[in-house]
């Protein structure tokens, strides 16, 4: 954990509430590219988001301030995630924002190259809405978020020959549903 995260959170623990703005301030952008890449929809990426910081400030006075903050903010996260998730797979499944990622964005130089790129992204989240949580979400850290594999492996506190060997699977599959439609 950082010296300003370990102070902010201190400072939380406390009764500061203001030392949350700072921890909002600082996070804000990550939380929602995150979910973002976990649920596919903007509305629930900034929900998720919202609710995850809430979820930081009633849990202050429990956190462990030998630990990093920010692999224990992104747990809280990714569960809300797979919660939504879980809550999805008995509802119709929404669509995905596919203007909303900035990050996959590629250069546009005529129309029909236009229209293909955003046909290529629709197949592209289709197939990632249909993989396991895992999958997406090792997949979102290496390939969205520009994460490292050690970074990734510190992260979710995995060893990083785990990593890779979750990725290269999830790689695969992801493959086999882009090859499927």
């Amino acid at each position: 954990m950082t010296d300003d995260d370990t102070v902010l959170m201190a400072q939380l623990k406390r009764g500061k509430t203001n030392a949350l703005s700072g921890l909002v301030h600082k996070y804000k952008k990550q939380a929602y590219f995150l979910a973002l890449g976990m649920v596919g929809n903007s509305d629930d990426a900034y929900d998720i988001s919202q609710e995850a910081f809430l979820r930081v400030y009633q849990a202050a006075k429990t956190f462990d301030e030998s630990q990093r903050f920010f692999p224990w903010f992104y747990s809280i996260v990714a569960n809300l995630c797979r919660n939504l998730l879980r809550q999805r797979q008995t509802a119709a499944g929404r669509a995905i924002d596919i203007d909303e990622v900035d990050n996959l964005l590629t250069d546009r130089q005529t129309p029909e190259s236009e229209f293909l790129d955003k046909e290529e992204k629709k197949r592209l989240f289709r197939a990632l809405r249909k993989l396991s949580f895992a999958d997406r979400e090792i997949i979102n850290l290496n390939h969205f978020r520009m994460m490292s594999y050690e970074e990734i492996a510190s992260l979710l506190n995995i060893p990083k020959g785990t990593v890779m060997s979750r990725l290269y699977y999830a790689r695969k599959r992801l493959a086999e549903l882009m090859d499927e439609g």
